[in-house]
């Protein structure tokens, strides 16, 4: 059976999402992270991209992009294969170390691209890896909440949607959801 077509057009928004090939740990330490991020970094001089939002969880990955030029599979493949073979020589392993192709979403509105942004900074909280948003250091939280001339993230289309103060405000609309996660979680437990 053929695979789907992706949709796909340059400047199109994206919700990526990547998992280590059957389920398995992508990330064993910081230095792992480390890499990942760095190979981006350069995929991006290559070929450009907006990153909205990233988080990198134990065994899988989420990038809001907007790539400029390229097929997003070009950018992925190459930013995977690379990444693959820092891990496989790492850790003495062969073979694959992503499941499969990645998942793309096509962020359509401007309401969804907040949700999805939303949803990949409370990934980490949701996996109960932390209860604050300021433990977890690998998403792009920081470059929202503490801004940087950071040249892998860009924050300027999200803040556009937030009335000054935009870092107080973009705060508040992640801790809505932080506080109604929280509370569906008490009353399951109860």
């Amino acid at each position: 059976m053929p695979r789907k077509k992706r949709t796909w057009f340059p400047g199109a928004k994206l919700h990526i999402t990547s998992r280590g090939i059957r389920r398995t740990t992508l990330f064993h330490d910081d230095e792992d992270r480390i890499e990942y991020l760095r190979i981006l970094q350069d995929i991006k001089q290559i070929k450009p991209f907006e990153l909205h939002t990233y988080c990198l969880m134990t065994n899988h990955i989420h990038l809001q992009l907007q790539p400029l030029e390229h097929h997003p599979g070009k950018i992925l493949q190459q930013l995977h294969l690379k990444y693959a073979k820092y891990f496989n020589q790492k850790y003495h392993f062969s073979g694959h170390v992503f499941e499969s192709r990645y998942g793309s979403e096509l962020l359509t509105t401007v309401e969804y691209e907040l949700e999805v942004n939303k949803y990949i900074h409370l990934n980490p909280i949701r996996a109960n890896m932390v209860q604050e948003l300021k433990d977890y250091k690998w998403s792009s939280y920081f470059d929202y909440v503490h801004p940087t001339n950071s040249t892998l993230v860009s924050t300027e289309r999200i803040f556009t949607f937030f009335p000054e103060p935009k870092i107080d405000n973009y705060q508040k609309f992640l801790q809505a959801k932080v506080q109604q996660e929280k509370k569906h979680v008490n009353l399951n437990k109860g």
